[in-house]
């Protein structure tokens, strides 16, 4: 029975690690661009992570499945609580040191670590590397790297459809009480007040961009929660008194928690250090990250919003000619360590238990 409430216990420090760690991404871009401010920007992530996460109690079946690790290990290990309470504390101990140190890392990165590390410290070489590669590298390999390209790619048609529409905007700094037309560079609007000078159907037009831009930020976090929640719950899935549905209820309310109360250093990483932006600019970012993470939710691809979100925030960077080199080669540091360090600490917490 100890076994049963540690795997527990191991499953729901995952839970908030993650929320902790990747709560914010979705809305980095409203608090990077200055749309909202910290607290609303985290409200806004909590509630449509929230809605995403329970939402997964119907659309998520297949990634259960395979973060449950059945056919990774032979069935006897994969059952076994003493392996998925490896996995899930090696897993959640790299997520917690990576938050402290304000690192975006991936949980689904980490829980694959976890994965490989007491795969191999339980089974030797019975772990089905075919399908670890298959099912897990290769959607976390592609994954940044198709988000940079399609944000890179398609933030001018993005530009170039808000022009079709009229929809330019005017950009002015306070300068003694008054405001004085600058010309629009991506490091001048970063820090200048934003006043429109055209309208459409009636309506301001940083009010329909500002809406626009809630929406996407809302659509990226849905995502997350509808793509991390089912990874999480996949380590309770031996418990079979309680139900898939109940669990995602109890993981989804814990993500939330942890994103509330340990958000702020990674927030500050990915909202500011990693490019200045703008609305329009982040707009684009989120749209290419929701519409990824949602694809690969759909066809249970255990893709990693972390690396999706932070791969279209690169390519904006990359194309604005604003991205920091130097953080954006810290944070793919982090992410080259995340599973290593993860995949050590399961293998000696499996030889342990």
């Amino acid at each position: 029975m100890t076994i049963f409430i540690l795997l527990l216990a191991a499953s729901l420090f995952v839970a908030y690690v993650n929320g902790a760690n990747d709560n914010f991404k979705g809305v980095a871009t409203l608090y990077g661009s200055g749309t909202t401010g910290y607290w609303g920007a985290l409200g806004w992530a909590t509630l449509t992570t929230l809605a995403g996460a329970l939402s997964s109690v119907y659309l998520s079946d297949k990634l259960v499945k395979a973060f449950s690790a059945k056919g990774l290990v032979p069935a006897g290990i994969a059952a076994a609580p003493e392996f998925l309470t490896a996995v899930a504390l090696g897993a959640a101990l790299t997520i917690f040191l990576a938050t402290m140190t304000g690192f975006p890392i991936s949980t689904t990165h980490a829980l694959t670590g976890g994965l490989v590390g007491a795969g191999i410290a339980a089974a030797g070489g019975s772990v089905n590397f075919s399908l670890l590669g298959k099912n897990f590298f290769l959607p976390l390999v592609a994954s940044p790297f198709l988000a940079m390209l399609l944000a890179g790619a398609g933030y001018p048609l993005f530009r170039w459809a808000l022009r079709c529409t009229g929809l330019n905007r005017g950009w002015c700094a306070c300068d003694g009480g008054r405001d004085v037309q600058v010309e629009t560079t991506p490091s001048i609007t970063t820090h200048c007040l934003l006043h429109s000078h055209t309208h459409l159907i009636g309506v301001k037009v940083p009010s329909l961009l500002d809406i626009g831009h809630f929406f996407s930020a809302g659509a990226t976090s849905f995502a997350r929660g509808l793509n991390d929640t089912p990874k999480i719950v996949g380590l309770m899935f031996v418990f079979k008194a309680l139900h898939v549905q109940a669990d995602l209820v109890l993981v989804a309310a814990v993500m939330a928690i942890g994103g509330l109360l340990h958000a702020r250093k990674v927030a500050e990483t990915v909202s500011r250090r990693i490019t200045h932006m703008n609305h329009s600019e982040g707009f684009a970012a989120n749209l290419v990250t929701s519409f990824l993470v949602l694809t690969a939710s759909h066809s249970g691809f255990p893709v990693s919003t972390t690396h999706v979100s932070c791969g279209s925030l690169f390519g904006i960077g990359l194309k604005t000619r604003q991205a920091d080199s130097l953080v954006i080669q810290h944070v793919v540091l982090s992410w080259v360590f995340t599973l290593p360090i993860a995949a050590l600490l399961a293998a000696g917490i499996s030889r342990v238990l």
